[in-house]
């Protein structure tokens, strides 16, 4: 299937997308640069982007000696890359397979994280402890279909005055043909509820094809995003969006430094990744 809206359960779609991120598990741990880390100084390119936009809003600058969540962590290579920063850090996600991988990783490089199996819909229930910062950041929320619910479980994960930290792909982009010649509109920009069904073996990062590969999004417009975050108790602090986005989401983009963008004729058209920074309020 090809994007097509469908109504399904979550438990369903959650079980079919855990399925399939077990089997990207191996072709992520290959695409993903893990020697990389190797060297003690290095931090994941997603991870330098995004501490620098952190950086204004964050005590002294940085994320040194902070207590940071991150949500949707996949196999940990930003997750390690948060505790190379200085931060003490705890990895979340729902693939028994990633974190074993991120377990893998952190304990042949001689790095300390604390790794957590949940879905992220119930996050807060099964992480121990409030956090200075919540992070997620690149392909995340697209997964989910209930946002309200998300954003009080990055509340609740807060402890008060707390950032919360996501950059993500826009959905601008993600309504966007991906196949197309040109910047061609195919899908859903604001969600109704429904599903978009994709049957593909293939992945975004590196080659090989999953065994499992049908898997189910949501569509989320930027307001909606917004609104459900300051329903939660959350006061937005910042809202960016950007021309480039860290994967190949379109056979016409072009490799740049800050990893891939459209044509430049068509830079100015049509953001790429939206980043939101916001603050738990309270005493």
């Amino acid at each position: 299937m090809d994007g097509s809206g469908t109504a399904v359960n979550w438990e369903s779609a959650r079980a079919s997308n855990r399925d399939n991120w077990e089997d990207r598990v191996p072709l992520h741990e290959k695409a993903y640069g893990v020697s990389g880390l190797d060297d003690t100084n290095h931090l994941t390119s997603v991870i330098r982007t995004d501490l620098a936009a952190l950086a204004p809003f964050l005590p002294e600058g940085t994320v040194s000696g902070l207590d940071v969540c991150h949500l949707q962590c996949h196999i940990g290579t930003d997750t390690l890359s948060l505790v190379r920063a200085g931060a003490r850090v705890t990895g979340v996600d729902f693939s028994p397979a990633a974190l074993s991988s991120a377990a893998n990783l952190a304990q042949r490089l001689g790095i300390e994280a604390t790794w957590v199996e949940t879905d992220v819909l119930d996050a807060r229930a099964a992480v121990s402890g409030d956090f200075d910062l919540v992070y997620t950041s690149i392909g995340t929320i697209n997964w989910l279909p209930d946002l309200d619910r998300w954003a009080i479980q990055v509340a609740g994960l807060l402890r008060a005055g707390g950032t919360f930290f996501i950059r993500d792909g826009h959905p601008a982009l993600y309504a966007l043909d991906e196949h197309a010649d040109g910047l061609q509109l195919r899908y859903p920009y604001f969600g109704n509820g429904e599903a978009q069904v994709w049957d593909n073996e293939s992945t975004y990062a590196g080659e090989g094809k999953v065994a499992r590969s049908r898997t189910y999004q949501w569509a989320h417009p930027l307001s909606k995003i917004i609104n459900s975050l300051i329903a939660a108790g959350l006061q937005i602090l910042r809202v960016n969006e950007g021309r480039t986005i860290p994967w190949k989401f379109a056979p016409r983009m072009v490799e740049v430094e800050e990893g891939f963008a459209w044509p430049e004729s068509e830079r100015d058209l049509v953001p790429c990744t939206y980043t939101i920074i916001a603050r738990k309020t309270g005493e």
